[in-house]
């Protein structure tokens, strides 16, 4: 008795968001910005200690982040890769249904997944793709 193990990809799965905003402040940044404070601040009315502080607090907060979206990064990466492990050898079908066949390869782009069949086609992974075991 063979059982069909049909896999649609959800809308978003293979897309990694590796839009960067031009105005994020990264904290090699933000500690340049936080320096030139300190040398241009008026000498009859020098900051406050906690000022300091609670700067210093955000420069933690904001080194933290970009940290984390870092490991977020490589963890999407890795995910890609397993995906595309298991891909190889499965029969894929576009998702405008004209293009059908056997993947031979994966390439992974910056747009997600891009499966190469054995006719050299490339079917790109995405939203309404379906994957079934070899016929």
């Amino acid at each position: 008795m063979a059982v069909d193990m049909t896999t649609t990809i959800p809308v978003g799965a293979t897309q990694a968001s590796q839009q960067t905003s031009k105005t994020a402040v990264d904290y090699q940044s933000f500690l340049k910005l936080l320096i030139a404070e300190m040398k241009n601040q008026d000498p009859t009315k020098p900051m406050d200690s906690t000022e300091y502080v609670a700067q210093l607090a955000t420069f933690s907060q904001v080194e933290q982040s970009v940290q984390t979206n870092s490991k977020l990064d490589q963890i999407m990466q890795s995910s890609a890769l397993s995906q595309a492990d298991a891909l190889i050898g499965r029969s894929i079908t576009s998702a405008d249904g004209k293009t059908t066949g056997n993947v031979a390869s994966v390439k992974l782009a910056s747009s997600g997944l891009i499966a190469v069949l054995q006719d050299g086609t490339e079917v790109p992974v995405g939203a309404g793709v379906s994957i079934k075991p070899a016929a």
